[in-house]
């Protein structure tokens, strides 16, 4: 005869198991460094930004040095925005 009680010790400690795996993998990201692409160039010169009537979004933009003017698309702290990238004869290469 099978008893239930070594089965239920095992699934306990399958759970116990799989809880501490993923406790685990889980704060093994806290010391990963971040796997961003390489940054040979930044640019942190003001944009113009263009302030709309309320209720409608705000927009900003810049040139980015290679002849393409950068527009960027908010509306207050949504996490939306909307980009565009066009060229621009006045953004000096």
């Amino acid at each position: 005869m099978i008893t239930r009680k070594p089965r239920a010790i095992g699934y306990a400690m399958a759970a116990i198991l799989l809880a501490a795996g993923l406790a685990l993998g889980g704060c093994s990201k806290a010391g990963e460094v971040y796997n961003d692409a390489p940054i040979a160039a930044k640019d942190d010169t003001s944009a113009e930004v263009y302030s709309m009537p309320d209720g409608f979004s705000n927009v900003a933009s810049k040139c980015d040095r290679h002849g393409h003017r950068i527009f960027v698309a908010y509306h207050g702290d949504s996490p939306y925005g909307s980009i565009a990238v066009i060229d621009d004869p006045a953004c000096t290469k």
